[in-house]
Formats: structure tokens, sequence, C-alpha cells
């Protein structure tokens, strides 16, 4: 199953708009879109997304897909050590 990301659309005019095209394009991650996701306080301050649920925030939009792409990562790592477990 692919890891969900999720946007805010008030949040998109902070520069997010431009994370969730890249992250579209390249395919990886299942993207959704709300209305609101219930963190104003975040999103009048800097883009973010909810990835796995989890609140992903940075100063930038190039940070941001960075911040992304790296908890995206180890993620992936963890689950691989799990799985090896045998969990």
């Amino acid at each position: 199953m692919r890891p969900m990301v999720e946007f805010c659309v008030s949040n998109l005019s902070n520069g997010s708009d431009r994370v969730k095209k890249v992250l579209e394009e390249e395919g990886e991650v299942d993207i959704l879109e709300y209305g609101c996701l219930g963190n104003c306080g975040q999103c009048f301050i800097q883009p973010y997304a909810l990835v796995e649920g989890k609140l992903i925030a940075a100063d930038t939009p190039d940070e941001l897909l960075i911040a992304i792409k790296e908890y995206l990562k180890q993620k992936q790592d963890e689950d691989k050590l799990w799985e090896e477990l045998g969990f």
C-alpha cells in the first residue's frame, strides 16, 4: 500500500501546492486534498502536509518536499526492519 499524504486546500497558497504537484507527478504516494485539516495555526504560518497522519511542516515548499521524502524514507526503513523481525 502506498503512503498517504494529505493537503489542506487553504495551505496550498503557502506553497504546498508545488509540493503536491511534484508528489503527484512522481506517483509514489496517494494524495488527498481537504478543505480543512484542522491545523489552522500551522496552516497560516508555513507550508505543511499530513504524511501517514503525522504533521510535517517546513519554512519553504522545497524544505517541505525534502522533509516529506525523508520521513517517508525513514518510515519505509522502519517497516522493513519490522518485517525482517517477523512483524
